[in-house]
């Protein structure tokens, strides 16, 4: 049987209304990617900010562990590579590091005779963590660096439940 006029009349209405919310979709998608095009830097570095606001936070609250934050922080949201993240979380963390050990010296929370025996090591485990980060390749360190993370995480908290 044959289409009439009309028949093809309905076609082309159905195809230039659903040609028509197509364009419309687009549209909106093109206004959404523009807008995060504008904003997206700005948008992400506020977002860089406030993460380091809780970075410092969390550093403070426990007495450490920011570095194993901000390294993220540096990959994922500022674009570094794995070992460039690392080297800069230690100069990131450092002064809050020291502003936070200054305070919890200051109210007593501190015993300079274990804590010196500890930062003693920790400081020669620095110096040797710098010349090993040297050999390895970014993907190898971000391993490693994430797995060390990972078990410390169950450790502790595996601790923390046996107490």
């Amino acid at each position: 049987m044959g289409k009439t006029i009309s028949d093809f009349k309905q076609i082309n209405t159905k195809f230039n209304s659903q040609k028509a919310v197509n364009q419309e979709n687009t549209s909106k998608k093109a206004s959404v990617n523009g807008f995060w095009e504008k904003n997206g830097k700005v948008l992400k570095k506020i977002l860089t900010i406030l993460l380091s606001v809780g970075v410092g936070a969390i550093n403070g609250l426990f007495g450490g562990g920011g570095g194993m934050l901000v390294v993220p922080l540096f990959t994922v949201f500022m674009g570094l590579e794995e070992k460039r993240a690392h080297s800069s979380a230690i100069l990131a963390i450092l002064p809050l590091s020291l502003i936070s050990g200054i305070i919890y010296l200051v109210r007593g929370d501190f015993t300079l005779y274990s804590g010196g025996f500890v930062t003693a090591g920790v400081i020669l485990g620095g110096i040797l963590g710098t010349f090993v980060m040297k050999k390895l390749s970014n993907n190898v360190l971000a391993i490693v660096f994430y797995a060390v993370m990972i078990f410390a995480g169950i450790s502790s908290l595996v601790g923390a439940l046996n107490r």
